[in-house]
């Protein structure tokens, strides 16, 4: 089969998943309206960049999983490490550029805000299990280690098999991800650090862990999962050359996300540049009123 009628093929097979893309649409929704009601009183806060960077955001995530890009990404080992580099690299960080904790919460009707949300915000249990995990190496932690898990010949076979556990692998990856960029970009109204030096350890080690996956499969010399020698993809690629060109995807694209931060973040702490002339990758000042207000 030739690469366009493989393709079309994927296309003809490929179907709108319905429940995801109204939930995405939802939260696409939800942050829009709250982004338009605190843009009243802090315009300032949440210029029109943070609007297009969550929505932006959405969209990847709509089309890593839910476009034919999904269909694509279980043909060919190339296309699923693209698919996890959007989960993990590209969705989270638009995602938390958006600031998105308050205008989420103040796009909810107010009848959720106080009959769900509330209630799950006062649960002091829930509190400290996130207090826990929004710190730096519980977060650094949950994201690396659930990223080389995932990757494990056995569990990676089985997440291809099995489409429900599929699905909670890219949960998994998504949710750990959203995580671990939250402890870098500390969105608006998380408290700023003492010292920003740990973010420095804090992408490097990260990228460490990337790159040696990425050398691995693409240096090993051998398919290292077996879904793609008992699926033969419909493109006619080789499963050792997919498996290489899947590496070096992850390689690039996964270490560009780390170390281009680290780069900025080097520079402007050298350049000593104060708290508040700081932007973007930048803390973002401690909040002076409730997210509810």
């Amino acid at each position: 089969m030739n690469t366009s009628a493989a393709m079309q093929a994927i296309l003809d097979d490929w179907s709108l998943p319905l429940p995801l893309t109204i939930s995405i649409a939802a939260f696409a929704l939800v942050y829009l309206v709250g982004w338009l009601r605190i843009r009243r009183t802090r315009p300032e806060r949440f210029p029109l960049w943070r609007l297009y960077s969550f929505e932006s955001g959405m969209f990847v995530l709509w089309f890593a999983i839910g476009s034919p890009m999904d269909g694509l990404a279980d043909a060919l080992l190339s296309a699923h490490m693209v698919e996890h580099m959007l989960l993990m690299s590209a969705v989270p960080p638009l995602v938390m550029l958006g600031a998105p904790a308050v205008p989420l919460l103040r796009g909810l009707p107010l009848w959720m805000r106080k009959a769900v949300v509330g209630p799950l915000m006062r649960l002091r249990w829930l509190r400290r299990f996130f207090s826990f995990l929004l710190r730096p190496v519980p977060a650094w932690l949950a994201m690396n280690v659930t990223f080389l898990a995932w990757h494990v010949p056995a569990a990676y076979d089985f997440a291809l098999e099995n489409e429900t556990w599929h699905d909670i692998e890219h949960l998994c990856f998504l949710m750990t991800s959203l995580v671990f960029w939250w402890c870098l970009l500390r969105p608006w109204p998380a408290k700023k650090l003492t010292s920003r030096w740990f973010i420095l350890p804090y992408l490097i080690t990260a990228d460490f862990v990337n790159t040696a996956l990425s050398a691995f499969l693409a240096f090993c010399g051998r398919p290292v999962y077996s879904y793609y020698l008992t699926h033969p993809n419909p493109f006619g690629v080789s499963e050792v050359s997919d498996q290489m060109l899947g590496a070096v995807v992850m390689w690039v694209f996964g270490s560009m996300s780390f170390l281009i931060p680290a780069v900025l973040i080097t520079m402007q702490l050298l350049s000593g540049r104060p708290e508040t002339q700081r932007s973007g990758l930048a803390h973002a000042p401690t909040a002076h009123t409730s997210a509810s207000r």
